[in-house]
């Protein structure tokens, strides 16, 4: 089995069998993020803008862990349960990167885990 690197935050959660994010060289891989997975976690339901905001707090904790910033992000995964809060995620989204911003997708899903409305995940390359 080959070892890989790992990188946990402290004030982040987890909610399954998975690490925070994994190390493969060049890239770093990110496990999507919920308000929800914060040590400190409250209820934020029906707040995207707060819960958006929860989710770069437990992403860039990572980040910073893993030696990297904001600049080193390539591609971001967003997932809403309402498409409606597009506008209310983005406004805080386009605040924690500059331009060129990383590569993006987003979609609507059904449901995300424990009753988040929004999770956001990310690809990191070192050496940008």
């Amino acid at each position: 089995m080959t070892m890989r690197k790992a990188y946990e935050a402290k004030n982040a959660t987890v909610s399954g069998p998975y690490s925070h994010a994994v190390d493969a060289g060049e890239f770093v891989y990110f496990s999507g993020q919920t308000a929800m997975n914060s040590i400190s976690a409250e209820n934020l339901k029906g707040d995207i803008g707060k819960q958006t905001e929860r989710c770069f707090n437990n992403l860039f904790e990572v980040l910073d862990v893993a030696g990297l910033t904001p600049d080193d992000v390539v591609k971001v995964n967003v997932y809403l349960t309402d498409m409606n809060n597009f506008a209310a995620m983005n406004e805080v989204y386009e605040t924690k990167f500059s331009s060129p911003f990383p590569a993006r997708t987003c979609v609507a899903v059904l449901a995300l885990p424990l009753g988040a409305e929004v999770e956001i995940e990310m690809i990191a390359k070192r050496g940008k």
